[in-house]
């Protein structure tokens, strides 16, 4: 994992509050905490948990689910799994082989081959206009991913260009943009194409469209972030939302990389990049607005 990202998430740690809602959640699994029963475990006021749990949700760290007026909190097991294993390779790197307390690999149960270790990965991005979310992403995990695996991304229906600002934020994180284009998605359903070994889609559009039928049967996962495109403001506000588009994908595809892929099998993988895609979207960025600009 990323040391920015990693300074960020322990950062979101640093008090105890927070520290005692972590382990209170952890405990409490899939059905959560209601932040006023967190506060009074923590021994903190309402308000105080509030800006405590806002601060983890952040990070990533915690989610959130509501069932009726009741809003209820949750650990986000796959950050805080990341978290230890970025944080145990810098300290004490012979103990990250064991480390992996949310495997539900059995003796005879099917992880992922030898053979699919030693070869790169094969991953696809897709958007509807391939023009931001998607290249962004297959930029940042042709970067992160060190060789281990191998970024594409598609539309389905490209647009002509990468849009200027997506290729501005990718240069500012010196990350190579020459060649970057925007691609149909039926390209890579193709006979011919690289067989995919993830598909994720980056835009709610594309994740409700018929997808093609991709070859080698990969693994699929929704990691929705608000469409930058969108947005209508001054330059440096554009600049800010395109930045913030990035980061949150950065933060996604950083989790992914940190995944412990030769010990889990395929159903808790599959369980994992559902829950990097289900991490909270940032709050501050929520929805593109648009705004209106005199003619």
């Amino acid at each position: 994992m990323n040391p920015t990202l990693i300074a960020e998430m322990m950062a979101a740690l640093a008090a105890e509050p927070r520290i005692r809602a972590i382990q209170a959640l952890v405990r409490a699994g899939a059905k959560g905490v209601p932040a006023g029963d967190l506060a009074r475990w923590c021994g903190v006021a309402p308000s105080t948990m509030s800006f405590h749990l806002t601060q983890m949700r952040e990070a990533g760290l915690v989610e959130s689910r509501r069932e009726g007026r009741t809003l209820y909190y949750l650990a986000n097991l796959v950050s805080l799994e990341a978290l230890g294993r970025g944080v145990m390779t810098g300290f004490c790197p012979a103990a990250v082989p064991a480390l992996d307390p949310l495997s539900t690999t059995l003796p005879g149960d099917p992880a992922m081959s030898a053979d699919d270790r030693d070869q790169p990965l094969n991953v696809l991005f897709l958007c509807t206009g391939n023009s931001a979310r998607s290249q962004m992403a297959e930029a940042i995990l042709a970067r992160e991913g060190a060789g281990r695996f191998r970024a594409f991304s598609a539309g389905s229906r490209p647009r002509d260009a990468v849009h200027p600002q997506a290729l501005a934020v990718l240069r500012r994180a010196h990350l190579p943009v020459e060649a970057l284009h925007p691609k149909t998605w039926d390209a890579f359903a193709a006979p011919d194409a690289p067989s995919m070994d993830f598909v994720f889609t980056v835009c709610d559009d594309a994740a409700g469209e018929p997808c093609p039928v991709w070859p080698g049967q990969p693994m699929t996962a929704h990691w929705g972030v608000p469409d930058p495109v969108a947005f209508r403001g001054t330059d440096a506000a554009t600049a800010a939302v395109f930045n913030d588009t990035f980061r949150m994908l950065y933060n996604r595809i950083s989790l992914f990389v940190s995944l412990p892929l030769a010990s889990l099998d395929r159903l808790a993988l599959q369980r994992r990049v559902e829950a990097i895609g289900a991490m909270p979207r940032d709050p501050e960025v929520s929805e593109p607005v648009e705004i209106a600009t005199s003619a």
